[in-house]
């Protein structure tokens, strides 16, 4: 949250709305073992690198991109945060169910692409050339954004599904209480601790922008970096609209905050607690030093 507020981002804008990653791969197992590597994502790749496959699709459809300048050229035309995002995750609770009602044309969307089954969302990450996005602060903190407490009429899937509530992954037993506990425990874990600085990197820092963001497989439309266009600097009407319209729909990266080296790891280096004895002498120490100054 603190690298998101530096970036500017806040929760009193969908277009600017905070950044979380996804950290669990595992939406599928009757338990969730905390331990295991193999239950995470992989944080040193973005959302639109994880699947190989899907991968060699963007590349070759980048380098179809002949005509277009070099720094306009993009591996992803969606965003990992933008306010369709925000308003796919939050749709049950309100103002957000009123906010995508009027993105909507004054309607729901299409029941099967709405928010309601987690593991389905995470598939759809990993497969989808069109959906590269990642959560919101709300996954770790937040479960009634996973109930239907408003009942609001969602409609049915072409499978005949009816969407309500958020089908939650099994080792979450039916609990979004549950399922925001092990999401806050798996966002703590070592694994997570050892890997979160190369996220850090792909969404603040140095492989946002540049040489690093193409060798990591990070590039987003040229649009949706900070400074990218000066508006003001826009004669033609139509074309200002339009480029505004893109910035404020289509996904906006954050401020890059570490432009040239890697965040470091987090430390788990912890200086031996000071003993109430040893404060009082410190203290004793620097008053004595005051006096015999004044």
């Amino acid at each position: 949250m603190a690298l998101n507020l530096m970036a500017g981002r806040t929760f009193n804008d969908i277009t600017q709305y905070p950044v979380f990653p996804w950290i669990l791969a595992d939406y599928t197992s009757e338990t969730l073992d905390l331990s295991d590597s193999s239950v995470y994502r992989d944080l040193s790749k973005p959302m639109g690198a994880l699947n190989p496959d899907r991968l060699e699709q963007l590349l070759d459809r980048y380098e179809d991109l002949d005509g277009f300048p070099e720094e306009e050229k993009f591996l992803y035309g969606s965003h990992y945060s933008s306010p369709g995002v925000v308003l796919h995750y939050l749709i049950r609770q309100e103002p957000y169910t009123s906010m995508h009602i009027t993105l909507q044309s004054d309607r729901f969307d299409c029941p099967d692409r709405l928010f309601f089954d987690l593991g389905g969302c995470w598939k759809s990450c990993n497969t989808s050339t069109s959906d590269v996005k990642e959560l919101i602060p709300e996954f770790f903190l937040c479960p009634d954004i996973f109930t239907n407490t408003n009942e609001f009429p969602l409609g049915k899937t072409q499978a005949k599904v009816c969407v309500d509530s958020v089908k939650l992954p099994p080792w979450a037993k039916g609990s979004p209480h549950e399922f925001i506990r092990l999401h806050k425990l798996a966002l703590e874990s070592d694994y997570v601790s050892d890997n979160l600085h190369h996220w850090v990197d792909l969404i603040f820092g140095y492989k946002q922008r540049g040489p690093a963001a193409l060798d990591a497989h990070n590039v987003f439309h040229c649009l949706s970096y900070e400074g990218a266009v000066d508006i003001d600097k826009i004669t033609d009407e139509v074309e200002r609209k339009a480029i505004e319209g893109h910035i404020s729909n289509f996904g906006q990266t954050p401020s890059q905050l570490i432009p040239k080296e890697p965040h470091p790891p987090r430390s788990f280096v912890e200086d031996e607690p000071l003993h109430l004895f040893q404060v009082s002498l410190s203290l004793v120490t620097m008053a004595i030093a005051c006096i015999i100054i004044d």
